[in-house]
């Protein structure tokens, strides 16, 4: 009778433990089950919104090119359809990559993408449109988090193998994971002149092909001292494909010009003195400058466009104001700033008006890196003619996992 009752006991205890252990392990796998589930609509999620971003141009049409905050968020270029973007829409994008600039004689900040020492593209963030901005008009505000990244697709680097008599220039310019070769490339030499009231430059332009490698080395006689001050810009193009790459060189690096995008619908730009961004008590400079700006025409040649109050001058340290130039139109195009000190010290920066006119990368939203899972999805677009690669990392603000 005892032994029975053992026996029993034992019995039940087994099935008591098998029953909770097979609820454990088929819970776990429900949960397993419904996380994939979010999973695969969050990648859904992804890809719709990223086509939602990209196919339409948002609300007014025209916002990139405008001051005022959209009341629809699209990057669609309103002129084209299909996947080709509008290079003024990203340049209103707060950026996430750089830090932001504080200008003391506005009082503003700055969203800042600058690439390279003299590559800028600063932009007001009372011009800007920001992350949480754009998750309230994408409608997804404490639901999901997103990140944008548009990279170029084609890579264009130039490196400088002598330094004058003759300048000699390599370009090598390959996509995602080969070489552009037998690419036809469009550049051209931008000379800066340091003699006389105002610096200015000259543009000599000219036409090359790559070889088997994607590369080409180029020569240029007129450049006979180390000291000269230049940038190039080179278009390397193929099959539709279009790519973008620039290299420069100044004298003197302590004083130069910095641009500030202070008003996108009037194309006011800020002439400022880099003492009164880079120091906290600036010492006292004066920096001469001459601006023009050029754009891309059809046949990958730039041509210049003068503007109005395009030289003076600027002083750093309190009191002394900055200089306004106007940029009057609305298609993407470079300015380009000459700069001087002295006869000695002096040089260029450019500043993209629309962000494909150099190629600039973009990165816009939240940071994805700390998510415990990230949704992906990519697209290749057409940016002012050039081409890139923009990829969605989007994540759900749930924060949910298996329950062992």
């Amino acid at each position: 009778m005892v032994s029975s009752t053992i026996d029993h006991m034992v019995a039940v205890t087994v099935f008591l433990a098998a029953t909770l252990l097979f609820i454990g392990l088929f819970n776990q796998t429900i949960q397993t089950a419904v996380i994939y589930q979010r999973h695969r609509a969050t990648a859904t999620r992804a890809s719709d919104l990223l086509d939602n971003m990209l196919l339409n141009p948002g609300i007014p049409v025209n916002w990139g090119q405008e001051d005022e905050l959209p009341t629809g968020f699209g990057l669609q270029d309103p002129e084209f359809t299909q996947y080709r973007i509008s290079s003024f829409s990203l340049m209103r994008l707060t950026s996430s990559s750089g830090t932001s600039v504080f200008y003391p004689k506005t009082g503003e900040t700055y969203s800042n993408i600058t690439i390279g020492d003299k590559n800028f593209l600063l932009v007001s963030h009372g011009s800007s449109l920001n992350y949480t901005t754009a998750l309230d008009l994408l409608g997804i505000r404490n639901e999901y988090g997103f990140q944008l990244t548009f990279k170029p697709i084609v890579t264009v680097t130039i490196t400088e193998d002598q330094a004058a008599s003759p300048l000699r220039l390599s370009l090598n310019a390959y996509g995602t994971g080969f070489p552009l070769a037998n690419a036809r490339v469009t550049y051209c030499m931008l000379s800066v002149s340091l003699n006389g009231g105002q610096p200015s430059y000259s543009i000599d332009t000219g036409e090359s092909t790559t070889n088997e490698d994607g590369s080409v080395t180029l020569e240029f006689v007129e450049v006979t001292k180390s000291s000269s001050s230049y940038s190039f810009i080179a278009y390397v193009h193929i099959g539709g494909l279009v790519g973008v790459g620039y290299h420069e060189r100044v004298s003197g690096e302590e004083a130069y010009i910095i641009p500030l995008v202070d008003d996108v619908s009037e194309g006011r730009i800020l002439i400022a003195h880099s003492f009164d961004i880079d120091y906290y008590d600036p010492p006292s400079s004066e920096v001469k400058y001459n601006a023009t700006l050029v754009y891309l025409a059809d046949d990958f040649t730039l041509r210049e466009m003068p503007l109005e109050n395009s030289y003076g001058h600027v002083n750093s340290g309190e009191g002394s104001p900055y200089e306004v130039v106007n940029i009057p139109t609305d298609n993407p195009g470079i300015l380009i700033i000459t700069y001087k000190k002295s006869t000695v010290e002096g040089g260029l920066v450019m500043m993209p008006w629309g962000v494909s006119s150099l190629a600039f990368p973009v990165v816009f939203g939240g940071d994805p890196a700390s998510q415990e899972w990230v949704a992906t999805d990519m697209r290749q677009v057409i940016v002012g003619g050039v081409a890139y690669q923009v990829t969605i990392a989007l994540w759900s603000l749930e924060g949910y996992q298996v329950v062992g």
